[in-house]
């Protein structure tokens, strides 16, 4: 377990072919509806679908079952940014100017894919096992339109622009940079320049633009921290000033750099040995490339009634019982013994079902997005090891 989202949990798991190691958050659809959240979930994924920036969390798969949407997430081992900066109490010059340039490319990849985040703040802010920035929860990004504003007032108060608590319209970018000058603040001091425990005091000290500076000895973060907190918005500084801005030229990766259609370019690049490494597994190199290429995954483009056909005949070789409770759902057993005869079409009540071994478990299969489809195999009773080792059997025959 990762932890708890406002809808479900977020738990790890290990994809079986690579031993790659994936966030799966689960989402309720009972949650989402009775909290009329629909349309934000669904415009998150579909924003986060569009998406393909070195420090932006990947979302691989989306697997809907009739009771949870499920978002297969690239996997942060560090967690979030916000308890780093709790551990640490703040961050040394050149640790948060690292952080804070990693935060920027992501953003100003956002922004030139039309998208503004609108809750940025060092709890959706992720670090990967090498402590690189991984933006996450696009739950209120928007998609921007030329000529069109936006009023929605949305992500916490300590971090959210003035324009956004006054209720005023705004064109979406420049919240962005209001929130990342906020968590540069508590980067380099460890505490908030806008915090107070009375609401109205803490909306007054952001409307009127009220902090000190006195805790960041650096004149360059000083400078760029007080032009990013202007309260005017039309003043403040824009993402290719930043970029340009002395302190944050400073040792700066070359990646980051190079400008961002170049990066984009360069991220589209196959690694060659990763590609003789999927191969290896059995894979066709061609149809590798061309999904990689095309950001598709792979997928079985049969119907469901062939799946099921397929899934069975793999099941007959295992000598796997079975009974049908529904189109696509079968509760079934396995005795890891050799089966007599042809037995094993049907359940039977026999000596078998009292053995410690037996294995009972359901398949379901569901149907996922775009055309995708799950198989789920679910143990009701038996030894977990055995089910393990069936389910690895399975995949191989399916294979």
């Amino acid at each position: 377990m990762l932890g708890f989202g406002s809808f479900g949990e977020v738990k790890l798991a290990k994809h079986v072919l690579t031993g790659h190691k994936v966030a799966i958050k689960q989402l309720s659809r009972q949650g989402i509806h009775d909290k009329g959240m629909t349309e934000k979930v669904s415009r998150e994924i579909n924003i986060m679908k569009l998406l393909n920036h070195p420090h932006i969390i990947r979302l691989y798969e989306v697997i809907e079952t009739p009771t949870h949407i499920c978002l297969v997430m690239e996997y942060a081992k560090f967690g979030d940014l916000f308890d780093y900066i709790v551990v640490k109490g703040s961050l040394p010059e050149d640790e948060a100017r690292k952080v804070f340039q990693q935060i920027i490319s992501a953003l100003a990849y956002c922004h030139t894919s039309m998208i503004v985040h609108r809750d940025l703040k060092p709890d959706n802010i992720l670090l990967d096992s090498k402590c690189n920035v991984k933006l996450a929860d696009f739950g209120f990004s928007n998609t921007l339109q030329d000529g069109h504003f936006l009023k929605t007032s949305c992500g916490s108060y300590n971090y959210a622009a003035p324009e956004v608590i006054s209720g005023k319209w705004y064109a979406g970018p420049e919240v962005d940079i209001w929130s990342c000058g906020v968590i540069l603040y508590a980067l380099l001091c460890g505490t908030l320049p806008f915090d107070d425990e009375n609401i109205p005091n803490l909306l007054r000290k952001i409307q009127g633009g009220k902090y000190s500076l006195k805790r960041i000895t650096s004149p360059g973060a000083r400078d760029l921290i007080s032009r990013m907190l202007v309260v005017d918005p039309l003043k403040r500084l824009t993402i290719p000033e930043i970029c340009q801005h002395p302190w944050f030229q400073r040792c700066l990766a070359p990646y980051l750099a190079v400008p961002l259609p170049q990066l984009l370019q360069q991220a589209q690049k196959i690694d060659e040995a990763i590609l003789q490494q999927v191969i290896k597994m059995g894979f066709d190199p061609n149809q590798v490339i061309e999904c990689i290429q095309n950001r598709k995954q792979t997928q079985s483009r049969a119907r469901p009634q062939e799946i099921m056909m397929v899934v069975l005949r793999a099941l007959h070789e295992l000598t796997v019982c079975w009974k049908k409770i529904g189109h696509y759902n079968m509760k079934c057993r396995w005795i890891p013994v050799p089966s007599i005869g042809d037995q094993h079409s049907i359940i039977e009540t026999d000596e078998a079902i009292a053995s410690v071994n037996v294995v009972k478990f359901e398949v379901q299969l569901y149907k996922a997005r775009d055309e995708k489809y799950l198989l789920d195999l679910q143990r009701v009773q038996g030894p977990q090891f055995l089910f393990l080792d069936l389910c690895a059997a399975l995949l191989a025959q399916l294979q």
